[in-house]
């Protein structure tokens, strides 16, 4: 028996203006909103309450550490001691679709206009806020784990380099991507449910990056799906049920089952390149199993969804035992490691390779680079010479064979470029262990670590642990392939950032920490070097004074409904609009749209769906002259209850006032009632 506590808070931000975070294209930028994203929260803690451990996935690309030293700074700052960093975890879904700016490392600003104070502050208040309320309803309960298998729901993106891992290795495998998900179920001692964690390996990237819709993609649909099926009744967003899908070893695999194709052809470019006859490597795009990228989004969601809900259903292992939890800061530029009695090895100062530039066929980069380059380009590297000198022939040693595009370590203007200071920890709740990682292991690097946290923890009198792995948590470092991926030196590869030995090194650090927890002695272990917090500014267009067109004001209609839909159809309005900015940071929970339904027996409007609902979509249109538009479209699903309903708005606009004093307005609009008719 434990203590636990749920609970879920939004943590959007601003949905219009800012740079998308995942895909590093600049131009994708967001321009409204499909659904909103939460951070959940999770506490355990022992029945004396000597111990605690929390477990936060946060609909966002990845924790960095910026996030992680706030959050921390305020849970200090509430709570004393009780909330720390070796017994929190935070880790985001690596959702690509979610406003960027939150980092304090200079790569990260180059794609996301530098460090967004909005951004930044409403995934902080929204992860604090998530353990504040998990913190405000503790009670007695029981946890259960339970595990299964996936089917149809990813493909191995860089096949190739898998295959350079040993044969004898490969052949304990029956696929090339880490088909199980494993689930906790919580419930209170008198059954009543409390929450689902459930971690499962793949890329939320079925939403591409032509999308301009701030959303939590298909692993944020699996929570919808789950959450709306437990809180019956609720509106999207609430309810006490709280259902975390969170990331794992993720690295290479892509829910775009359909694999990569030339968008020019149509004919399979699954080669090592990944390139295409006509047009090379930029029109070597996967697809995903829908006709469009929404559609693909839900039938991923659905599947991941419709297995947890199989497994929780169906859990009957009970999970018993201590909580304990190790953590150490670690500079990941100069570890040694033993790989064996006479070799020594080490990781290097951070470094991008060539194909870094490349993408994926989940997105691909720009200009003419290509995956699995071992050499470099003299036209690149000469500008790169020029405009952000040339990397040390130690670090380009260190780095064999990964032909260095952006070095990174040895760039520190107007601040370091990357962390050098990483986070390592794992929380063990009794036969659970949570080994929370600072980016993507590919699906070989993920079993090799979980394989040796397992036998670190046999070795020490702790068998039969269920060792799961937590993706993006703490801070970003981005992939860690095996030493054989990385002679490779697909885009995972080059993305290793700290060399070919990283992936030993972290397993060298993990061992330990699962040592300490096995023999009782995480205290011992040495804190490390503290990471730097330094001060940023934004980059983003400031928020000006807004006008409506002649003879119309905010809020008013442009483009009414239609008088009549059916189920399948969109219902869709335009109205005289105002920046999202506005609103993101007047409130930090603001509903930009509800859909209502009129309710004849007392002449009012019940809301039936908000913003946070996968079927309703707010765009946002910069017109001239500090004019914009909001349209917001609502797709009406199957088994809609026929009837009067309105879609309306909500937003708020900047008005001047003095000459000195800008003010923001709220105001609202309504589109006329319209009816749906009986299919």
């Amino acid at each position: 028996n434990y203590l636990l506590g749920v609970g879920r808070a939004d943590c959007t931000g601003p949905v219009a203006q800012v740079p998308l975070m995942g895909y590093a294209k600049p131009e994708q930028v967001g321009g409204g909103l499909l659904t909103r994203l939460y951070s959940r929260a999770f506490i355990v803690a022992d029945r004396d309450d000597s111990q605690r451990v929390v477990f936060v996935s946060a609909d966002i690309g990845m924790v960095s550490q910026r996030v992680r030293l706030e959050v921390l700074q305020r849970l200090k700052s509430k709570y004393g001691d009780l909330y720390r960093q070796e017994n929190v975890i935070l880790s985001g879904t690596h959702t690509h679709s979610g406003p960027g700016g939150y980092f304090q490392y200079t790569l990260f600003w180059l794609t996301s206009k530098g460090l967004i104070k909005p951004s930044l502050n409403s995934i902080v208040n929204g992860i604090v806020k998530s353990i504040d309320i998990a913190h405000e309803n503790m009670k007695r309960g029981r946890l259960f784990i339970n595990r299964g298998t996936v089917e149809n729901s990813q493909i191995n993106r860089s096949p190739f380099s898998y295959l350079a891992n040993p044969a004898s290795e490969r052949s304990r495998y029956s696929s090339n991507t880490d088909k199980e998900m494993v689930i906790l179920k919580m419930v209170d001692e008198d059954g009543q449910e409390l929450g689902l964690i459930s971690w499962f390996a793949v890329h939320p990237v079925s939403m591409n990056n032509t999308n301009h819709l701030v959303n939590s993609d298909n692993v944020g649909y699996a929570s919808y799906l789950f959450e709306q099926d437990k809180n019956k009744g609720m509106l999207p967003g609430e309810g006490s049920f709280v259902a975390a899908f969170a990331s794992s070893n993720l690295g290479d695999v892509s829910p775009n089952t359909r694999g990569p194709t030339c968008a020019n052809t149509g004919e399979s470019c699954d080669n090592p390149q990944s390139s295409c006859p006509v047009g090379g490597a930029a029109m070597c795009m996967a697809k995903g199993p829908g006709n469009d990228m929404f559609e693909s989004t839900r039938i991923i969601g659905q599947n991941i969804y419709s297995k947890a809900k199989e497994l929780y259903e169906k859990a009957s292992q009970e999970v018993t035992g201590p909580l304990s939890s190790a953590h150490q800061w670690v500079n990941m530029s100069g570890v040694s490691v033993e790989l064996n009695a006479t070799h020594t090895v080490k990781t290097c100062k951070p470094a991008l390779g060539h194909s870094f530039a490349a993408g994926t066929i989940d997105g691909v980069g720009a200009f003419n680079f290509t995956q699995g380059s071992v050499e470099g380009d003299p036209f690149w590297d000469q500008i790169r010479d020029q405009l952000l000198g040339e990397p040390s022939n130690e670090t380009k040693a260190c780095h064999k064979p990964k032909p260095i595009l952006f070095s990174t370590g040895e760039m520190t203007w107007p601040h370091p470029w990357h962390p050098d200071i990483v986070d390592v920890q794992i929380a063990a709740i009794g036969s659970l262990a949570i080994v929370a990682v600072p980016g993507e292991f590919t699906t070989m690097s993920g079993r090799r670590l979980r394989e040796a946290v397992r036998s670190e923890f046999d070795s020490h009198g702790t068998p039969r642990m269920n060792v799961v792995i937590a993706g993006l948590c703490n801070g970003y470092t981005h992939y860690i392939t095996t030493y054989e991926e990385y002679q490779v030196q697909r885009y995972e590869a080059a993305s290793t950032i700290y060399g070919p030995h990283t992936l030993s090194a972290y397993i060298q650090l993990y061992r330990g920490l699962a040592r300490a927890i096995a023999t009782n002695a995480t205290q011992d272990l040495p804190r490390g070097p503290e990471p730097p917090f330094f001060k940023v500014g934004s980059l983003l267009p400031s928020l000006s004074v807004e006008r409506a067109p002649a003879n119309k004001t905010f809020g008013d209609v442009l483009q009414d409904v239609r008088q009549r839909y059916r189920e399948g159809e969109v219902a869709e309005v335009t109205f005289v609009g105002a920046n999202p900015r506005n609103s993101a940071e007047n409130a930090t929970e603001h509903n930009f749209l509800t859909v209502e339904r009129h309710i004849n027996a007392s002449g009012t409007w019940q809301v039936v769906q908000n913003d946070a609902s996968w079927d309703t979509r707010f765009y946002w249109t910069k017109g001239s002259l500090n004019r914009s538009n909001v349209t917001i479209e609502w797709h009406i699903p199957r088994g809609t209850e026929p009837g009067i309903y309105r879609i309306r708005y909500f937003g708020h606009y900047k008005k001047r006032v003095f000459i000195s004093r800008i003010i923001t307005v709220p105001f609202e609009g309504s589109s006329s009632a319209f009816e749906i008719t009986i299919p």
